[in-house]
């Protein structure tokens, strides 16, 4: 049993749980936000965007491939909006916050090994390196 209880409170299981529920809370807030501003502007520009009536009839069978339609485009205007509002934006932070990090570390130009920014002597090579003033 406490092999169960470690397994159930282990970090990783936890922050996935929060993940999903989190997850399936702004797919909730993400599929609102679709229906309600971008459907709507792509009604105003190019007329309804429902295609679930289009079908065709084959031997007596129907096929109704409107249904399909309109499931991939919500998912391709779905995709857009998280990329642009969400993926987009993040990408563009996280990009800022790297480059403002001090680098700690650089290539020495005889090895290319990783050294200190400081180091005065290569630990791998052990050439004499010059130490620039920041």
């Amino acid at each position: 049993m406490s092999g169960f209880k470690k397994f159930l409170f282990r970090g990783n299981l936890v922050e996935l749980a929060v993940a999903v529920v989190v997850g399936a809370a702004f797919s909730g807030l993400v599929t609102a936000f679709v229906k309600s501003f971008i459907g709507p502007l792509i009604a105003l520009i190019g007329g309804e965007p429902n295609f679930d009536g289009l079908a065709f009839t084959l031997n007596g069978t129907t096929f109704p491939y409107g249904l399909f339609l309109t499931a991939l485009i919500s998912f391709l205007i779905v995709a857009a909006v998280v990329y642009f509002l969400v993926v987009l934006p993040m990408s563009k932070i996280l990009e800022r916050l790297v480059k403002a990090e001090e680098a700690t570390e650089k290539a020495c130009p005889h090895c290319l090994s990783d050294i200190p920014v400081k180091a005065t002597r290569c630990k791998f090579c052990t050439s004499e390196l010059t130490v620039h003033a920041s």
